[in-house]
């Protein structure tokens, strides 16, 4: 997935990689690595070796889980008859609330083993679903836990601005001013960037705003949930604030894109989501191709609106529903996905000088890595060098 060479999906056929101390080394056509001298040589018997995948967008850690209003609605319930009776995203933040760091921990476990089994060696764990400082550091702590004793690399993110609490329903300046005044101060050694739900039903512009300038006081960087629902030009707004990525976007304009392109963002798909909530309207891939701007692709994982726990099934999504080409797929949960989370540098490509962090997949060509619905996952996932 370099794109220095000039291949589809950067292959090297009857290639070789040498790894050192977690890193790669070499990498090649086997003649070219046959004068290095080595500990150990391993044959992968034709294998494709990808990077690991990266899923660049998720709120993984939460307490409960949603099946029973999956259910209901299927029964012919609304959104907001459920929310009425205090499900919803109301029902997700009591439970995280409630919750202790070591239950949250623990319930996540099992949904980022199943995305680990699935290829991905780096996850970005969002919180959100706190919505009071407290509660928000708890989960971060949780997220960063999990790196600790999981072997993936956890990005944590402050989603300051996800729901307006019940508390603060006629109070809407004063959570915008916990959010930007203790929030951010309290998590600015734990989270790694800043995220705002810009949309009718979630922060306003101005809302936004002043929170991104309090993550910029505190050198965060930031990104957003835009364009989902509506254009409130929330893309061109995160431009302006050197964001990382803009994520949705289903509703994106072109002015939109170009300043994302100029800003050098990522756009961050999420054909989870699209799929759960029966969206109809895409996100305009061809205006994103136009103006360069590089695609990701995520799962979103959370108990609402996205309840995936298979990347290769988001791979798939992405071609069968956003009409993605397998190699734009798969760059979008490696390269691209690594620069959402501005470990470029680090990930994202098997390249020399980066991190071995690698999937080895018994297939005949990298396409079908897209091709099969819910492929169960790599052989073999090899973080920072070691198999697991």
């Amino acid at each position: 997935m370099d794109p220095s060479i000039r291949a589809p999906f950067g292959a090297i056929e009857d290639g070789a990689i040498g790894i050192q101390d977690g890193r790669i080394l070499r990498v090649g056509r086997r003649v070219e690595l046959a004068g290095y001298r080595a500990k150990r040589v391993e044959s992968l018997d034709g294998a494709w070796v990808t990077p690991g995948l990266i899923d660049c967008h998720t709120h993984l850690v939460f307490g409960g889980n949603r099946a029973a209003e999956f259910e209901q609605r299927l029964q012919g319930a609304t959104y907001e008859d459920i929310a009425r009776a205090g499900g919803g995203i109301a029902a997700s933040v009591a439970a995280t609330r409630a919750a202790s760091l070591a239950e949250l921990t623990a319930k996540a476990r099992p949904r980022l083993r199943a995305l680990m089994a699935g290829g991905v060696t780096t996850i970005e764990i969002k919180s959100g679903y706190g919505l009071d400082p407290a509660a928000e550091i708890k989960i971060l702590k949780a997220a960063r836990a999990l790196g600790e004793s999981e072997p993936v690399r956890v990005v944590p993110t402050l989603l300051a601005l996800h729901a307006l609490p019940v508390e603060f329903r006629e109070r809407r300046e004063d959570f915008v001013r916990l959010a930007t005044e203790e929030m951010i101060p309290a998590a600015a050694g734990l989270a790694q960037a800043v995220d705002a739900f810009c949309e009718g039903i979630g922060f306003t512009p101005k809302e936004v705003r002043s929170l991104f300038e309090a993550a910029r006081a505190h050198g965060l960087r930031v990104k957003i949930h835009a364009e989902q629902l509506s254009n409130l030009y929330g893309a061109a707004l995160a431009a302006e604030f050197g964001a990382l990525s803009a994520d949705h976007l289903e509703f994106v304009d072109e002015a939109g894109v170009k300043a994302m392109a100029k800003a050098d963002m990522v756009a961050v798909l999420l054909p989870g989501a699209f799929y759960a909530l029966q969206e109809r309207k895409k996100p305009p891939v061809a205006l994103l191709r136009k103006h360069r701007v590089r695609m990701a692709v995520a799962t979103d994982c959370n108990p609402g609106t996205s309840p995936v726990l298979s990347p290769t099934l988001m791979l798939n999504m992405a071609c069968t529903l956003f009409d993605l080409a397998p190699e734009e797929a798969l760059a979008g949960m490696t390269v691209n996905a690594a620069k959402a989370l501005a470990l470029d540098h680090e990930i994202g490509t098997v390249t020399a000088g980066k991190a071995a962090d690698l999937c080895i997949w018994p297939v005949s060509r990298p396409a079908e890595l897209c091709y099969w619905i819910g492929l169960p996952g790599p052989d073999r996932r090899i973080v920072g060098g070691t198999d697991h």
